[in-house]
């Protein structure tokens, strides 16, 4: 079996999430990533977190992000592509992630930063006011050293799986905008001259109901600091992106949509992530795959390259369908996107079903980058450890991608909420009924309906099952029909 077209992200890539209308712009921007990228991204990782310049010369609080010098340079080649602007200029969200998947696999941490720039666009076009979209879009949307980046920052201390409960940041309304107060604890891509932020609007029930979002400017119209940084974290992985904790005192805002829509809009910005997440976590398999092939075609034993031994084989083997059923599987989730991202509150049955191919698609893949990056070390035995070798670092970067923007068990219960209320269950069997085993379909239809028919604690506690066997055979029926095509 030839594995060449697994070791470079566009010959993978080909057309699954669309024919590209500009060939030679990608692959300019993959040769970019090969010849000059790849040795900046892995200098930034080595530089390590960037710190946090909190005052400048005559004490006046400045909270400057402080980059390694080449970081500016990598990050703003993505820009200059288009991968924010090309969704608006061709009303479509597959540009987005056709790029991602580039950059993901040469540095899965930089996609951050575009994917919230991107989820902070969205409900900025969708729902801002004239007034707001005419002051702050177009910034987004520069293809030029000036643009203006995203942030969404939703978590606080106690934890992000219960938003309505745990965000106990206040929104107080004040003329034309708000004033939100509060502390916000996971903040990435700190620095960025916009965020979407949640935060209960006083008087709001403390419940998820009660959750509105709203667009802060890193700056007041005056100047001064909106907010300020109380520290930078240090990561494991995506060192080169800043996450922090970040303090609102009566920080300026505007309401993005109504107060009651406001659970809605902070779904939509989750859901953007995720799909980027599942595109993150294809991208990295394919690049620890790419090196363990590498590696196994020159590493000597017992009188042959290790990749010719039947064992190794057979993994490497299961590795590339693996890959391909995930990728089937993220793009699948990239296509329902792009069919309604456009859609507005209240929601039509294809949106739940995509909803539920989101939850399926970034629970899925990133338990199947985890698992082929720890996978590619052990093919490089004591060396896949040792820091001075890439393979550690897709480790470390695949245990990020498992937690961002909801972890397994996040994804399992609002992929059964999903199922419970919206049936979405139904639409995604027969969207897949043409291409699936008659068997294989009859069998998981039957394994739902019986567990949907289980008491509500039931249902939860033997919920991983039932999403990992209907994830799996989603993904081997896309894949199916993804070849037949």
């Amino acid at each position: 079996m030839s594995f060449n077209r697994f070791t470079t992200p566009l010959a993978f890539l080909g057309d699954k999430l669309g024919n590209i209308p500009d060939t030679a712009a990608l692959t300019a921007y993959e040769h970019w990533w090969t010849t000059q990228g790849q040795a900046v991204s892995e200098a930034v990782d080595r530089a390590g977190t960037p710190w946090l310049r909190m005052f400048d010369r005559t004490g006046t609080r400045i909270d400057e992000i402080c980059y390694p010098s080449d970081y500016w340079t990598m990050l703003r080649k993505g820009y200059r592509q288009g991968i924010i602007s090309h969704v608006f200029e061709q009303n479509s969200v597959l540009p987005f992630y056709r790029l991602g998947y580039i950059t993901a696999f040469h540095d899965p941490g930089l996609y951050c930063p575009y994917t919230v720039s991107l989820a902070t666009a969205v409900p900025l076009e969708k729902y801002g006011s004239e007034t707001l979209k005419a002051r702050f879009l177009a910034h987004l949307l520069r293809t030029d050293d000036e643009v203006w980046q995203g942030a969404t920052w939703m978590t606080e201390i106690k934890g992000g799986s219960d938003l309505g409960t745990n965000v106990e940041t206040i929104a107080r309304e004040q003329g034309d905008r708000w004033q939100l107060s509060g502390d916000k604890y996971f903040a990435s891509n700190l620095g960025a001259e916009l965020a979407v932020v949640a935060a209960h609007p006083e008087g709001a029930t403390q419940d998820v109901r009660g959750l509105a979002l709203f667009l802060l400017p890193r700056l007041k119209e005056n100047g001064e600091l909106n907010y300020t940084v109380r520290r930078i974290k240090d990561k494991i992985a995506t060192r080169s992106v800043p996450t922090g904790e970040v303090e609102l005192r009566d920080s300026e805002a505007w309401l993005l949509g109504s107060r009651e829509q406001g659970v809605y809009l902070i779904l939509e910005v989750l859901n953007i992530s995720r799909v980027a997440n599942s595109i993150a976590s294809v991208a990295l398999a394919q690049r620890a795959i790419a090196e363990a092939t590498t590696f196994a075609r020159q590493r000597q034993a017992f009188g042959k390259t290790i990749i010719e031994h039947p064992l190794l084989q057979q993994q490497f083997h299961q590795r590339h369908h693996g890959l391909q059923a995930a990728m089937a599987l993220a793009c699948k989730a990239a296509w329902m996107l792009d069919e309604v991202w456009r859609q507005t509150p209240p929601y039509n049955d294809h949106y739940h079903l995509f909803r539920l191919l989101a939850h399926l698609a970034k629970y899925w893949t990133a338990e199947f980058a985890a698992q082929t990056c720890k996978w590619a070390m052990e093919v490089h035995g004591g060396l896949g450890v040792l820091g001075e070798y890439p393979v550690e670092r897709w480790f470390r970067e695949s245990i990020i991608l498992s937690i961002w923007e909801g972890t397994a068990h996040r994804q399992i219960l609002d992929g059964l909420e999903v199922m419970q209320r919206k049936a979405a269950h139904k639409s995604l069997l027969e969207s897949l009924r043409p291409s699936a085993d008659p068997a294989e379909l009859a069998k998981i239809e039957v394994q739902i309906e019986r567990h949907l028919e289980l008491p509500e604690d039931q249902q939860e506690s033997r919920a991983e099952t039932l999403f990992y066997d209907l994830a799996q055979f989603a993904a081997e029926t896309l894949l199916k029909e993804s070849l037949a095509q």
